[in-house]
């Protein structure tokens, strides 16, 4: 889903590593729970009440190409997401959590928002996908060097 771009500029969050922890990988699992099990109601009731005007059935149509692709989410329960800027408050009031999950050769980007709703963030937007990798990857460890073999003539 995606976000309009507010006129004003943001101001940092106050919110713990731990707090954004904690919603980017709910979030996200949710969402890899409902795209398994075909079933959004729990995503949208997780949800605030402007994203609660998504019906279950509109939520399945969103994300129906993840589903087809069994885009697996899983993984974000063990990784570290990587932020891309830090946590921030727009000029509508909505905490927004944007970076990735390095794995690879691609990654899992994800952009987040969050209402606040009697005391607590709950989801207002998701975008979730894979794409290219911008963390630098791993050089191999460098083979041993081995006895040379004698060549055989072909």
């Amino acid at each position: 889903m995606g976000f309009a771009r507010a006129e004003q500029p943001a101001k940092a969050a106050p919110i713990e590593r731990s707090g954004v922890l904690i919603l980017v990988r709910s979030s996200l699992l949710a969402l890899d729970h409902a795209n398994k099990t075909g079933v959004y109601t729990v995503l949208r009731d997780l949800g605030s009440p402007q994203f609660q005007t998504n019906t279950a059935a509109r939520l399945s149509e969103i994300f129906a190409g993840q589903r087809r692709d069994k885009f697996d989410l899983s993984a974000v329960a063990a990784i570290d997401p990587q932020l891309t800027s830090p946590p921030q408050i727009d000029a509508n009031g909505m905490l927004r959590l944007v970076g990735f999950f390095p794995a690879g050769p691609q990654q899992l980007n994800f952009d987040l928002a969050f209402a606040p709703v009697d005391g607590q963030w709950r989801l207002f937007g998701i975008s979730a996908g894979l794409g290219q990798s911008t963390t630098p990857a791993k050089k191999p460890p460098p083979k041993p060097r081995s006895v040379p073999k004698k060549q055989e003539a072909e």
